[in-house]
């Protein structure tokens, strides 16, 4: 008995999660780019620990990057649609924190 996934049709990729793929939590990044490269590093930093571990490095290429983006604001547009606008400032919201997620920050 043949245990291989059924062909993708035309135009379809067959995608594989591997079972033990660990995800990460990220609140924190570092984007850098030269000519050819884009490179985020994605870490978790905790209140009042004054170090964190990069736990991802994704590596893209500038065209890639910028597709990236696309589906990411087609997704948030997508989620605020259903679930409500997500408010990064304003009353009742903690102020910005100085690292994060920031796009401010340029490095």
């Amino acid at each position: 008995m043949d245990n291989k996934p059924p062909a993708p049709a035309p135009g379809q990729i067959h995608i594989e999660v591997p079972g033990d793929l660990t995800a990460i939590y990220a609140n924190f990044a570092i984007i850098n780019h030269s000519y050819n490269e884009i490179v985020i590093d994605l870490a978790h930093i905790l209140p009042g620990v004054p170090t964190a571990r990069v736990q991802a490095r994704l590596v893209l290429t500038p065209y890639h990057a910028k597709l990236l983006l696309e589906a990411l604001a087609q997704n948030l547009a997508n989620y605020e649609r259903r679930f409500g606008e997500i408010k990064t400032q304003g009353i009742g919201l903690p102020e910005r924190p100085p690292i994060g997620f920031d796009p401010k920050q340029v490095h």
